[in-house]
């Protein structure tokens, strides 16, 4: 299934929670933090400003992101783990 977000809103393929800590101690499911990064899988067309125009979103499919712990919307779909969020709840993108 395909999912088109509508206008600042862009979907984000969830990345896992990391196994281990760097010391190497393996984390147990209960102990693991909500992840706060993951990668574009789609884009809206963008925020319609107040005069009508289109401004377009600065971040693309494909990118990987950083976003805020509690933001967005969380949906299944085709068992993936996907996130709905507005572009202004994105943090930084990661290079």
């Amino acid at each position: 299934m395909k999912i088109q977000p509508l206008g600042d809103r862009i979907v984000v393929e969830v990345l896992e929670a990391k196994e281990k800590t760097k010391g190497g101690i393996v984390l147990p499911e209960t102990a693991k933090e909500k992840p706060q990064e993951g990668k574009i899988v789609a884009v809206g067309r963008g925020k319609t400003a107040d005069d009508g125009k289109t401004i377009p979103l600065e971040v693309k499919v494909g990118d990987t992101i950083l976003y805020g712990k509690y933001a967005g919307t969380e949906v299944n779909i085709d068992e993936k783990e996907l996130l709905i969020i507005k572009e202004e709840d994105i943090l930084a993108v990661v290079k």
